[in-house]
């Protein structure tokens, strides 16, 4: 599996709206940080 095709910028802010370390986020598969991604969203609607 290859990392992420992501802007360092991106990445970066990704990085900081999940908390979690650059290289994990990098290394994360692509369902699994779309997931979070919604979690987190959801976690600010409430």
């Amino acid at each position: 599996m290859r990392p992420l095709q992501l802007s360092p910028e991106t990445a970066i802010m990704l990085s900081k709206k999940l908390n979690v370390p650059l290289e994990q986020l990098m290394h994360m598969p692509q369902h699994i940080l779309i997931q979070k991604l919604m979690e987190v969203e959801k976690g600010k609607d409430n």
